[in-house]
């Protein structure tokens, strides 16, 4: 698989991001991640120069890491400042140190060339609002990142993979709006249901009782970023005509897909809410169902990347109306890693 590089992947969450040394595989390449005394966090590649030893495997003294196998030191810009048995640094004693962007409670590295423009980050303010409270998670994925890509962007498969968490007959009965925003490169993926069954997932969290009116808009920004605006209200209760809607409850759910290896994926999941929003009770059970959610997507789609591995060249795939978001996500997928 080719990874569209020169981009921005999440590498981590802020919170993981400590006084540790954070081991992590982005797009095939090895980072040590920790934070500085001072509060920034530090990406470098996790390889010693001397003998390859992993930096994540060693330790740390103040803001330098020192390598646990033959005691090469270096700064958090990547140069080596010591080494051992000589005052003499060697010119080309230096590791690489990956550009960082914190925002919206992610850790951003840069996977390329050069230096990337921290405004091509794309925002998820939700995440970091004291409006809403979120709970999160990372879930290892056993498949290739654009399976998990294609799965988020067809949510009719809610129906039958997540019936009694978040799955009802409607979202595979109702069909979807898919439009494509070529310059900004994101796909809009909308669903509208009216007057329908509501799931466990939302009654359960909200409290309301009987039928809905649900809405499931989603944005994805190619290649990491998948944003899901979900809108619950009891059937009948609409946005009022200054655009007012308080009567209705929003849950944002995002997902950062960032591929570790050819066939092994870091799966980001995040799901914040603009009610009970001190209510503990409510936060474990949507922390505990969504990752239930989670886990069922990551149980498929590992199997479906084995069935992949073995199946012989040149497979033809089906698609239908619901893949319209779906192929066009592959398209822009296409499109960067031909650059």
């Amino acid at each position: 698989m080719v990874f569209a590089r020169n981009q921005w992947y999440v590498a981590a969450y802020g919170q993981e991001v400590g006084d540790g040394l954070l081991a992590r595989t982005i797009c095939g390449e090895p980072l040590v991640m920790y934070r500085t005394r001072g509060g920034e966090a530090v990406a470098l590649a996790d390889r010693c120069v001397h003998r390859r030893f992993p930096l994540s495997e060693s330790n740390r003294d103040g803001d330098r890491i020192v390598c646990g196998y033959h005691g090469f030191t270096y700064a958090p810009d990547g140069a080596c400042v010591a080494v051992p048995g000589q005052a003499r640094v060697p010119r080309t004693a230096r590791v690489r140190a990956y550009q960082v962007v914190e925002r919206d409670s992610f850790v951003w590295v840069w996977i390329g060339d050069g230096r990337g423009d921290p405004a091509a980050v794309p925002r998820a303010a939700w995440f970091g609002s004291p409006d809403y409270t979120t709970v999160r998670g990372m879930e290892p994925l056993a498949a290739r990142y654009d399976l998990l890509v294609d799965n988020l962007l067809d949510l009719s498969h809610e129906t039958y993979l997540h019936a009694g968490y978040i799955g009802t007959p409607e979202v595979a009965q109702t069909p979807i709006n898919t439009e494509v925003d070529e310059e900004a490169g994101v796909v809009y993926v909308s669903r509208r249901m009216k007057d329908v069954e509501c799931p466990s997932f939302y009654s359960e969290s909200t409290g309301v009782e009987g039928r809905i009116d649900r809405w499931q808009d989603i944005e994805y920004h190619p290649p990491c970023l998948y944003l899901l605006h979900s809108r619950i209200a009891p059937t009948g209760v609409e946005p009022g005509p200054d655009g007012d809607d308080s009567s209705a409850f929003h849950v944002e759910v995002g997902y950062a897909i960032t591929p570790e290896t050819e066939t092994t994926t870091h799966d980001f999941w995040l799901v914040a809410r603009d009610f009970a929003l001190d209510d503990a009770k409510v936060s474990a059970f949507l922390a505990e169902s969504n990752r239930t959610v989670v886990l069922q997507d990551v149980e498929a789609l590992n199997i479906l990347e084995k069935v992949i591995a073995s199946e012989p060249d040149g497979y033809q795939e089906l698609s239908i109306n619901i893949d319209t978001g779906g192929l066009a996500a592959r398209r822009l997928l296409q499109r960067l890693t031909s650059r």
